[in-house]
């Protein structure tokens, strides 16, 4: 089996453990690259694996999946900044990339994809939010 994806597909997702991105996509082994964090966040280390589905693995297309009970949205950057630096002296230099609207999130993300110079293929980007109560997967439009 090739690690070229069969679909030249790349996935950003959600890491919720409820979410198959597999199964909810319909797509077997091999299909695709599936790329899970905190909120399918775009984030620079997000941006590094999709440059390198595309430029090394030949990925053209790009599918975001958020989802409507998401974790990222029950606290603030703010907060968990605050956290952790009280639970280890050190505040992260990073966000932790909340947000309070899926729908949203989700088209900032679509435009933080297409504003990288380091992915050359964005002309197909498509994202999603997964209603965990019905199960449908609405795309954002």
């Amino acid at each position: 089996m090739s690690a070229v994806p069969r679909l030249k597909l790349a996935v950003l997702a959600c890491m919720d453990a409820r979410i198959s991105v597999y199964g909810l996509l319909g797509l077997q082994k091999g299909d695709a690259h599936v790329i899970r964090n905190a909120g399918g966040a775009v984030t620079d280390d997000a941006i590094r694996s999709l440059s390198v589905s595309q430029h090394l693995l030949g990925t053209r297309e790009i599918v975001l999946i958020h989802h409507d009970d998401c974790g990222m949205r029950k606290f603030t950057d703010t907060e968990f900044a605050r956290r952790l630096e009280t639970q280890t002296g050190i505040r992260p230099g990073w966000a932790a990339e909340t947000f309070t609207d899926p729908v949203r999130d989700v088209r900032q993300c679509i435009a933080r994809l297409r504003a990288s110079p380091f992915l050359p293929h964005t002309n197909v980007v498509r994202g999603y939010v997964l209603s965990e109560r019905t199960g449908e997967l609405a795309e954002v439009p």
